[in-house]
């Protein structure tokens, strides 16, 4: 039987960027710093376990459902933007650039791994631009395969609900060099290119 702390590695190495070593080397890191770090956080992770929880409304995660976004009187209730999961709100939200509300999918669409339509939110999505005040949905899912799949099939069945449906640009990351870019981003950007007005 494994020891409290290999089973506490093997759990920790589990976590998305920590492989066994790393995973080792954060519990010793832990182990050294029981009272001012290992402690705090076990606190920390047992209030998050029992508080948060997943916005009925958009999926996003909160200690309120709906959610601060949702909730909030100062968001554009007419815009939602659509992402697989809640890092992507997490990562549009530090852009501070989006105004509106989100809804979150759970993840795209793949017949590798077996996740069909009804794996996913996409029904409350058609649900809420029916049931609320919706002008526009931006498609905001990543330009992998499955993303794009997923964004195509989504625009299709918001199609008959009348609201404008846009996708986020794909192409040049500001400040990257055409010389290190990869064949894929160049097309996009090309695709994508506007007016130089």
């Amino acid at each position: 039987m494994a020891s409290p702390l290999d089973q506490l590695t093997q759990l920790m190495a589990k976590l998305p960027g920590l492989g066994p070593r790393s995973a080792r080397r954060a519990v010793l890191h832990l182990l050294k710093r029981r009272e001012a770090l290992m402690l705090p956080l076990i606190e920390q992770m047992q209030h998050v376990a029992d508080s948060v929880q997943s916005c009925e409304i958009c999926g996003n995660w909160d200690v309120a459902s709906p959610c601060a976004i949702c909730s909030s009187v100062l968001r554009d209730p007419s815009a939602i933007c659509v992402v697989e999961d809640v890092a992507d709100l997490w990562a549009l939200e530090r852009s501070r650039a989006f105004k509106g509300r989100y809804h979150v999918l759970g993840g795209t669409l793949s017949a590798l791994e077996g996740i069909r339509p009804s794996d996913l939110r996409i029904d409350s999505l058609l649900s809420r631009v029916q049931n609320e005040t919706v002008d526009e949905v931006i498609l905001a899912l990543s330009a992998t395969v499955e993303g794009q799949t997923t964004a195509h099939y989504v625009a299709e069945r918001l199609q008959e609900s009348g609201v404008k449906v846009s996708r986020l640009a794909h192409g040049l990351p500001v400040g990257g060099e055409l010389d290190y870019l990869d064949d894929g981003t160049l097309t996009a950007a090309l695709m994508a290119r506007q007016s130089a007005e």
